[in-house]
């Protein structure tokens, strides 16, 4: 099998990738995550993905590098981490008892001019939620580095009625659309099963 990189700092990806046998080997990317790009959220986070991928090249070896970007939209607007206790307040309040959406960009690159870039979206419904269930929640500080201010394998997996679509994709990586993706390039994940 192929080497494959991740470009992300993120503990929360490569938990993932090792939940179904793969041990990425982390690279760092100089892709500056505080331009914030124009569109809608699958362009946004496609072309995030993009941007880390292409800028962790030269790899060590030759290999596939990963990159993927999260973000929550709700209402038409783009809810990336949250700056500040109250920052993350607001954001949980916006996501109170209505559907959201999570969208992931994924990119993998054996150069910084050869890739393919997809995205998933899965839909996430939260109760109704007490002033009391925010400020309890952000106290813990667990939203601070979170897309949307929450994370669905945490404790905010009590605020979350319903899921419509990929879960690993609100963690942060869609191993189901990551493993189609890998397979355009020869490569199947359950391949490391063996």
């Amino acid at each position: 099998m192929k080497t494959l990189y991740l470009a992300s700092a993120s503990p929360r990806r490569n938990e993932l990738l090792r939940q179904v046998g793969i041990t990425p080997i982390i690279v760092p990317s100089s892709f500056n995550e505080a331009i914030f790009l124009d569109g809608d959220p699958q362009k946004i986070t496609m072309d995030y993905a993009l941007g880390k991928v292409q800028h962790a090249f030269p790899l060590p070896q030759p290999g596939l590098c990963i990159g993927a970007d999260t973000v929550v939209a709700v209402r038409g607007q783009v809810l990336a981490k949250p700056e500040s206790f109250e920052h993350a307040c607001e954001m949980l309040r916006e996501l109170s008892g209505v559907e959201h959406e999570v969208v992931t960009g994924i990119a993998i690159a054996d150069s910084p001019s050869h890739y393919l870039v997809e995205y998933e979206v899965t839909k996430v419904r939260f109760r109704q939620l007490s002033e009391a269930d925010i400020a309890a929640y952000v106290s813990t500080g667990e939203p601070m580095d979170k897309a949307g201010a929450y994370a669905i394998q945490g404790k905010a997996a009590i605020f979350v009625e319903g899921i419509s679509g990929c879960y690993s994709n609100v963690v942060g990586l869609p191993l189901a659309r990551l493993n189609v993706m890998l397979n355009k390039w020869g490569l199947n994940l359950t391949s490391a099963w063996r």
